[in-house]
C-alpha cells in the first residue's frame, strides 16, 4: 500500500516557484502589450509633435474636395507658435472647384502668420494648382505636370439609352430650370446658357486668383488659362512656377528668405495616418486599372480637375 505524504510543507517551495514564474510571465506579457500599443499609436495614431520649433508638412494628393477636418487642422497650424513654417507637398490632378477654393483660403490664412511654400511632385493641376498659388513660393520638378487653369461641368445625356431599355423619367419641378440638366434629354439652349454662365463665373474667380498671386497681366493669364497643362520647365518660363526643386530646395528657400533654421524637424501633420484599409487598397487598385478614373467620387457640380480623356 503506497504511503501518502500529507505534509503541506513539501509543496511550499514548488508553489512559490510557480508564483514567481507566473509573475514574470505576466510582467513580460504586460510589457509586450505596452510596446505593441505604443507602436500602434506611432504608426496609426495622430502625429506626435516634437518639443520645440518644427516645420509642418501638409500632403495634398488625389482628388481635392471640401474637408472640415482638413480646414480645422490647417487653422490650428496657423495658430500654433511652435510651427515656424509650412511645406505643402502637392501631387494631385485637382478636384472640385469648391474644394480648391477652401484649400486656397486655408493656406492664405496660414501665410498671414508664417511662411508657406509648396512643392509639386508628378502633378499639380487645376484645383491643385489653385491651392499652390495660395502659398508664398512654388517649386516643381522640371517634368511635373502643372496648369490646367479652368473649370468644367459635365452632363450625360442618357435619353437614347433610357428609350432603348424602356425607362421613362417623369418629374414635377417648381420651375423650368429646377431639375436641369436632366439625364434623360439633351440640354436646351436655355439650360446651356445658364450653365455656361455658372462655369464662366467660377472660371473668372480662378483667373483673378492667378492674376493676383502670380502677378500676371490679364492677357498673359488668359493665354495660359485655356485648360492646357504644361511641364514644370514651361511653368517657370510662363510665370506659373517660381523655381525647380522639392523639399530640400523649399527648406533652403525658407532659410534664405525667412531665416528659418534648416535643421528644424519636418513633421507631417496632414493627412492623419488612419492605418491600412482593405477598401482603400482595393479601390486604388481598381482605379489604377481603369487609368486613374475618378469614379464614385463626390464630383457633382463644378469641377477643376485635369484628367486625360480615355478616348
Amino acid at each position: 500500500m503506497p504511503i501518502v505524504d500529507d505534509d503541506p510543507i513539501r509543496d511550499i517551495p514548488v508553489s512559490n516557484a510557480l508564483r514567481r514564474s507566473r509573475g514574470r510571465w505576466r510582467i513580460f506579457a504586460f510589457l509586450v502589450l505596452a510596446v505593441a500599443v505604443l507602436i500602434g499609436m506611432a504608426r496609426f495614431g495622430p502625429t506626435l509633435m516634437p518639443q520645440g520649433q518644427t516645420i509642418a508638412r501638409i500632403g495634398i494628393s488625389g482628388t481635392i474636395t471640401t474637408s472640415a477636418e482638413r480646414t480645422a487642422i490647417l487653422r490650428a497650424i496657423a495658430e500654433d507658435d511652435s510651427i515656424a513654417a509650412v511645406i505643402v507637398a502637392i501631387n494631385s490632378p485637382g478636384g472640385t472647384s469648391a474644394g480648391g477654393e477652401e484649400l486656397y483660403e486655408s493656406l492664405r490664412e496660414i501665410s498671414e502668420q508664417k511662411p508657406v511654400v509648396s512643392t509639386i511632385g508628378e502633378l499639380g493641376a487645376s484645383a491643385a494648382y489653385m491651392a499652390a498659388i495660395g502659398t508664398d513660393q512654388i517649386f516643381s520638378r522640371n517634368l511635373s505636370i502643372i496648369g490646367s487653369i479652368g473649370v468644367y461641368l459635365q452632363h450625360i445625356d442618357a435619353g437614347a439609352l433610357f428609350d432603348t431599355i424602356g425607362i421613362d423619367l417623369d418629374k414635377v419641378a417648381s420651375g423650368p430650370l429646377k431639375s436641369e440638366p436632366d439625364y434623360d434629354e439633351a440640354m436646351t439652349p436655355e439650360v446651356r446658357q445658364v450653365l455656361e454662365e455658372l462655369v464662366d463665373s467660377s472660371f473668372q474667380y480662378f483667373l483673378d486668383l492667378v492674376i493676383e498671386r502670380r502677378d500676371l497681366t490679364r492677357p498673359a493669364a488668359l493665354a495660359l488659362a485655356d485648360g492646357r497643362v504644361m511641364s514644370g520647365i514651361d511653368g517657370i518660363a510662363s510665370g506659373l512656377i517660381d523655381a525647380t526643386g522639392g523639399q530640400p530646395e523649399a527648406i533652403a528657400w525658407l532659410s534664405e528668405t525667412h531665416d528659418i533654421d534648416p535643421d528644424l524637424p519636418v513633421v507631417s501633420v496632414w493627412p492623419q495616418n488612419q492605418g491600412f484599409s482593405w477598401f482603400d487598397f482595393i479601390f486604388s487598385q481598381a482605379r489604377d486599372a481603369l487609368g486613374g478614373a475618378n469614379f464614385g467620387l463626390p464630383l457633382d457640380g463644378l469641377v477643376s480637375l485635369w484628367q486625360p480623356s480615355p478616348h
